[in-house]
Formats: C-alpha cells, structure tokens, sequence
C-alpha cells in the first residue's frame, strides 16, 4: 500500500481508502447499502489497517449517525493510535425534519460538527467535506464557517463532494481572496464506465492542485462483471439499488475488454478497474468499501496490479467520452483564431 499526497496539503494518505457506508444500516436506503454491525465493522477495519490502509471515510447522514458512530468505535476496540489514521467525514444532508436541519449554512456545519465528533468519539476530524453543493446558502458563508473549525482546531482539512467545475473554482477563489482555509480535496464518482469528471473537473483539480477521493469506483458492483449481458444476480447490489446510474450499451463492450485485460494478469476485473484509477495522475485515494474481508482483500490486490500501456490503451479505447464541444474545436487540427 503506498501512500500519496492529498492534494497540494503535507498530508499523507494510502491510495486506497476504506469507506464505512454499509456500517448500521437497518432498513430502507442504508438497509440496501448495508446492515455492518459493530463485530463486522471491527474485523473489516483491523484487515483494512493490516493491509495499511490509514485513510477512513464516512458521513454524518450513513445510517443517520450510526457509521460515524460504529467506525469510531471500531478504532477504539482496536486500539488505534489517534495520530496512526486520518478520518474524514462529510455533512450537508438533513439529519431531521426543518429548514435548518441540513445544508451548508454556518448553523448546521458548526452543530453538525459537534454531533459527529460525539458520534465518532473523537477530538477533531481529519477531514471535513461539504457533501453536496447547497444553492440556498451564500459560498462564503460556507467556507467561512470551515475556516472557524479549522481555526478552532476542531477540522484539520477541508474538502467538498459532488461540486460541479464552476463551484469548485468559486470555492477556490473565496478562500484565496479571504484567507481562508483552503480547499485539499474534491470527493467524486469515477470510473470506466462513468468518466464525466474528465471533460471539466479533472483538469480543475489538476490545475488548482487539489486532491480526488474516487467514490465507487466499481460503479456499484457493475465493474465485476456479474451483471453482463443483463444480468441481475439476487441480492447484487445494482439489483437492489440502480445507483450509480450506468450506460449499459456503452458499458458491454467495456466489460469484454476488462474481463480480457484481467485475465491477461491473472486478476479480477475490479482489480483491474481499481488499478486503472490509480494510475490517474490527479487521483490521490480511492475508496473502497466491502461486506466481508474476503471482498475487501481482493479490492486491496489492485495495488499490486501493473497496467501496461496496452492495457492502459485499450481500457482507454473502451470507456473514452464521446466529444463535445468546445472539446472537438479545441482539439482541431487548426482553431488558432476560430
């Protein structure tokens, strides 16, 4: 497991993060995601930090509270050294029923903050990300409400989740213009088969030097292949939860060249999905989140996987984005004062 810079920050994190969304679901939407109790979240997290994962990741609305609180848990019951893991979690969504009770206005962040650092048994966060962009609050209320938990000593780190390029760059330039504390990291979906971030945000965070955490990276499930030609395995998780939403007439053809790439290596076809990510240049962390060890050390093997540059090419082939403008101008031949 190596580990990599997040972002343009000193901080050090491992290239694939644990992802604790399936701890303390019961029913309805985080009953489809996960029911992990706290035996299963102890045996998860300890063959998550043997494998040398470091970086964790939750939100305050998983389970309504129940993640954050089963994680911090976990690394209680383990014995962790506070200063061995980095813990990130994120807020915006309703925690309950009134306008105020979700969003990214100054009163629900600093509350909220409050609520899971009780929740996870912690002094501070490691990393606090908005997790949705909010329209009905001022950005500048937002970031500056960020900065006063930083300053506290409350959130070491900043992130966002799910921001579109102009919010991001906006984000940016507040906190530039009003000292603020700064943006580290950007929480998105990407993978072979759902490459958007590519046309515009990607080339922002290269820019701007700021981190990608990669959220299901296996596209629910869909990059093991299990759901080819049509299928829907019971009990599969894209069964159970069309989520992410997936192009499947682009996406066949992807499998048949990820099934081959894997085979070539002797690997899986999430292995080699992972891999792919990981060789991004933009990517600091990927995440990964499992229901059984078995599942979460074979996510963990991507690591050792070594794409060559026909894999690369051939993978890329296969998932690229179609062209749109200004994409197909700025990449003619001669557009020089077009």
């Amino acid at each position: 497991m190596r580990l990599r810079k997040l972002g343009s920050s000193g901080l050090f994190v491992s290239e694939l993060c644990f992802g604790a969304m399936t701890f303390g679901g019961s029913d309805g939407l985080w009953g489809q995601v996960g029911k992990l109790g706290q035996d299963d979240a102890d045996t998860l997290i300890g063959a998550a930090l043997d494998a040398g994962v470091n970086l964790f990741d939750t939100a305050n609305i998983y389970a309504h509270g129940r993640s954050e609180e089963i994680l911090g848990r976990s690394l209680k019951n383990l014995g962790v050294a506070r200063d061995d893991v980095v813990v990130a979690t994120k807020v915006a969504s309703s925690m309950g029923d009134g306008p105020n009770r979700g969003g990214a206005s100054r009163l629900h962040i600093l509350s909220e903050c409050r609520a899971s650092l009780r929740r996870l048994g912690l002094d501070h966060i490691d990393l606090y990300q908005i997790h949705a962009f909010d329209p009905a609050t001022p950005m500048e209320e937002t970031l500056e409400a960020l900065d006063t938990l930083v300053r506290a000593g409350d959130v070491r780190y900043i992130g966002l989740s799910n921001w579109a390029a102009w919010q991001i760059m906006k984000a940016i330039g507040i906190t530039r213009a009003r000292n603020l504390a700064p943006i580290t990291s950007l929480q998105a979906y990407y993978t072979l088969v759902g490459r958007d971030v590519e046309r515009e945000i990607v080339p922002l965070l290269a820019s701007e030097q700021v981190g990608l955490m990669v959220w299901s990276p296996l596209a629910g499930g869909y990059l093991t292949g299990k759901y080819a030609d049509g299928g829907h395995p019971e009990g599969a998780r894209q069964t159970e939860l069309d989520f992410p939403p997936i192009d499947r007439v682009r996406g066949e053809p992807l499998i048949r060249v990820l099934k081959d790439v894997a085979c070539k290596h002797d690997r899986s076809s999430a292995q080699v999905a992972i891999a792919w990510l990981l060789k991004q240049p933009v990517v600091s962390t990927v995440i990964i989140g499992a229901k059984r060890v078995e599942q979460l050390r074979e996510n963990v093997q991507a690591t050792e996987v070594q794409l060559d540059p026909d894999d690369m090419a051939r993978l890329d082939s296969a998932s690229h984005l179609p062209i749109e403008y200004p994409g197909w101008l700025l990449n003619a031949p001669s557009n020089r004062g077009s």
